[in-house]
């Protein structure tokens, strides 16, 4: 953990779920990912300037770890590899983090198409945010998703994040300027149930109906 990183290195796990730091290695998994799956992912990201393919090659990997690694000495980030039985199949990152007063960061993801659907991303989003608002430090987490992304929306609905409204215009994506929901927690809110808990009980209670 360092001064201006608080929770910094992250490594969590639940089940055949965890999240850690990327390392070099993970160079040509992450390209295979990025390339195979971009039907799934280009529609709901900003654009590179670059094909697809030359965006996610290992050699971009590999400049993207060095822009990484300053964000986070600055502490301004975490971002995460998302395993499933100790395979990469996604990411997160913990984005645009201030402290002092406003103590508030976002979190985005994406992963695998071939891995959606497992409860994957919603126990890596609960584990990190969990961590993010007490051993990290922080008092406020944001999820912004576009309302047509089916997928990440039911992640969000998964934790029974709390919907804060319409963010008309939010992000340049794919040729326009797109409307995103906004979904927001904070460390008051998981102080008497964490977010994995939350999600194990939910589905539990669905699962009993």
């Amino acid at each position: 953990m360092t001064i201006s990183n608080p929770g910094w290195p992250v490594n969590l796990r639940h089940g055949d779920v965890s999240v850690r730091p990327f390392h070099r290695s993970d160079a040509k998994r992450w390209s295979e990912l990025r390339r195979s799956n971009e039907a799934w992912l280009a529609p709901w990201e900003p654009g590179t300037g670059t094909t697809w393919s030359e965006a996610h090659s290992p050699a971009a990997f590999r400049s993207m770890l060095r822009s990484l690694k300053r964000s986070i000495k600055d502490g301004t980030s975490w971002p995460l590899a998302v395993c499933w039985k100790g395979e990469l199949v996604g990411a997160m990152t913990v984005g645009n983090i201030v402290r002092r007063a406003f103590g508030s960061a976002y979190a985005g993801y994406w992963i695998d198409r071939g891995h959606a659907g497992k409860n994957i991303t919603a126990t890596a989003l609960a584990l990190v945010i969990d961590y993010a608002l007490t051993v990290g430090r922080l008092h406020r987490i944001e999820v912004n998703i576009r309302p047509e992304n089916g997928p990440s929306n039911r992640v969000a609905e998964k934790l029974a994040l709390r919907r804060e409204g319409l963010h008309k215009r939010y992000l340049y994506i794919d040729g326009d300027w797109r409307d995103h929901y906004g979904y927001a927690v904070t460390a008051e809110e998981i102080a008497n149930e964490r977010l994995i808990d939350r999600m194990e009980r939910l589905k539990r209670a669905e699962t009993n109906h």
